[in-house]
């Protein structure tokens, strides 16, 4: 009897000691934005020396991007994620209005080149072709 007490008493003592993280729920790609679909609270015992997990609270409120991969069950630390700014171009070519996002790697008379978030690089003419 006394040890089943003791069992009980341990797992009953370890939750509340745990410590309340934010979790990925599936795979999350490089730059990815972070939302209410993917994200889970956990209760863990320990957490990695360098990792300050950020709550719950704070990425449902803010909007974050993913600094690299990171796989299913990867506890969010501070250093995972960074805040997301809306990086948008606005195009003006007289009639027409292109916004589009990601910023500007080369300009010249005929074509300006656009770098996605994702990488893709992409060339937009003066008279509002797409290539």
């Amino acid at each position: 009897m006394l040890k089943l007490s003791g069992i009980i008493f341990l797992l009953l003592f370890s939750q509340v000691f745990a410590i309340e993280v934010t979790v990925v729920n599936k795979d999350v790609d490089y730059k990815e934005l972070l939302t209410k679909e993917i994200l889970i609270k956990a209760d863990v015992d320990s957490v990695k020396k360098l990792c300050e997990p950020i709550p719950y609270s704070e990425l449902i409120t803010n909007k974050y991007l993913a600094k690299r991969y990171m796989k299913k069950g990867t506890v969010i630390c501070d250093r995972d994620v960074e805040e997301y700014e809306k990086k948008s171009v606005l195009f003006n070519f007289g009639t027409i209005q292109i916004e589009k996002y990601g910023k500007i790697i080369f300009e010249n008379d005929e074509y300006i080149k656009i770098k996605d978030n994702d990488g893709n690089v992409e060339k937009i003419y003066k008279d509002g072709r797409i290539e």
